[in-house]
């Protein structure tokens, strides 16, 4: 498994992405990569919906119908309607179950 966090510089929910990753793998083996994002054409390139991105495989599971590639600031919001700078620990561990 592949996960790679996009993100754009100064980003302060970057790191706080990369340890929730970390947490929700419990220990599985998994190549994990923060990438820096410097421009719209690489963020269209890589399928970056905002800062920061989780992307797993390549694919964003979080991304919403519709989503346009950009280099904003992104924010997730939970099942319970909360707003957050990185996914919900819940969403990512199912996400990353179903990944083999």
């Amino acid at each position: 498994m592949r996960i790679t966090v996009l993100t754009v510089a100064g980003c302060p929910n970057a790191r706080p992405a990369v340890e929730l990753v970390e947490a929700a793998l419990e220990g599985r083996e998994a190549e994990v990569e923060l990438v820096e994002v410097r421009d719209e054409a690489e963020a269209v390139e890589r399928g970056m919906y905002g800062s920061p991105t989780v992307l797993v495989d390549g694919t964003d599971p979080f991304a919403p119908p519709g989503a346009v590639p950009s280099l904003s600031c992104r924010l997730y919001r939970g099942a319970d309607g909360t707003v957050s700078g990185v996914p919900g620990e819940a969403a990512l561990r199912r996400v990353l179950a179903g990944v083999r």
